[in-house]
């Protein structure tokens, strides 16, 4: 008999053909007529048995199988593919083959915000090297979709981002852009943020790091910013949760960690108004697009780094005692 087939939703948004398991396909005990009611009672019990033992079996079957499923898989290369950050990959670039589901049946930032919440905080790092620059993109455009769910629009990456947290507190991200526009650089820009709060209770960060012309720039003027709360990207309107503003770097710290330099004044083009606005896409993840808005009035404001992904090292992170 020909197994049937149904479909199936997989990697949030897709779906595909699907066998039914063969080990759990119920049937019928096998009734065979006999002149003695004694023998045939027997045969239907013993057929009975027989399908309670299949049963059993199957469950441990399954059981061991569950016991020792694995959250990544070897190539031939010898390098490991984690199973959760892949899910975040498909989603973000499903095969062809899939078939899509209708994008108003489900919230994609909903889907990709668990999707990442399933990855282990010490593993969410391997997302910057997995999402190229296409796919950054489509993050912040995934992120965009949170602000149609209002208990979505509540959640954040990070408590120190959102609300501020006790003075001392200092958080480190890795941040990885989608391409850089304004230098005409050909490979991605790989840098640190670091993220702390003052006794003002508000929060600022300094950019580390990255290509060797930012290199310089921070040798002679660290890349500070203040973490400020806004809606929406000034050029756009689009929405976004909140911004890293660069302004002029003359600012007024109360107090920043101890290995930090002084405050200086930024070189150009990050003393061109230059603005990062992020939105939230999971647990320790987010995502910003830069941009140089300028000074003067007339001037039109244009994108910097593009897209920039950004992730928490949780082994970065400490708090003053």
């Amino acid at each position: 008999m020909r197994a049937s087939t149904i479909s199936c939703a997989c990697h949030g948004g897709a779906t595909g053909p699907h066998r039914l398991p063969p080990p759990f396909q119920y049937y019928s005990p096998l009734v065979l007529r006999y002149g003695s009611d004694s023998k045939r009672n027997r045969r239907l019990v013993h057929t009975r048995i027989d399908v309670a033992k299949t049963c059993k079996l199957r469950a441990r079957a399954n059981a061991k199988a569950a016991s020792e499923w694995k959250s990544h898989e070897v190539a031939e290369s010898a390098q490991k593919y984690y199973l959760d950050e892949q899910d975040v990959v498909t989603f973000l670039d499903p095969p062809k083959e899939l078939i899509p589901l209708d994008p108003n049946s489900y919230n994609p930032a909903s889907y990709l915000w668990k999707k990442i919440e399933d990855i282990p905080e010490e593993r969410r790092h391997h997302l910057l090297s997995l999402l190229n620059p296409r796919l950054i993109s489509r993050a912040w455009e995934v992120a965009g979709r949170r602000y149609d769910d209002p208990k979505l629009t509540k959640k954040s990456a990070s408590r120190l981002l959102s609300d501020g947290d006790s003075a001392g507190s200092l958080e480190l991200w890795k941040c990885r852009t989608s391409g850089e526009r304004l230098l005409n650089l050909g490979s991605p820009l790989l840098s640190f943020q670091a993220i702390f709060c003052c006794t003002d209770g508000k929060a600022y960060g300094r950019l580390i790091g990255g290509y060797p012309l930012l290199r310089i720039i921070n040798s002679i003027s660290p890349l500070y910013f203040s973490v400020t709360q806004v809606n929406e990207v000034m050029s756009t309107e689009q929405p976004c949760d909140f911004a890293y503003e660069f302004g002029d770097g003359l600012l007024n710290l109360p107090e920043y960690p101890k290995e930090f330099p002084k405050p200086a004044k930024h070189g150009w083009p990050f003393d061109d108004q230059v603005v990062i606005y992020v939105r939230h896409l999971g647990p320790g993840v987010v995502v910003g697009q830069a941009w140089q808005e300028g000074k003067a009035l007339e001037q039109v404001p244009k994108k910097l780094f593009n897209e920039m992904l950004m992730v928490k090292d949780y082994f970065g992170c400490s708090k003053k005692k």
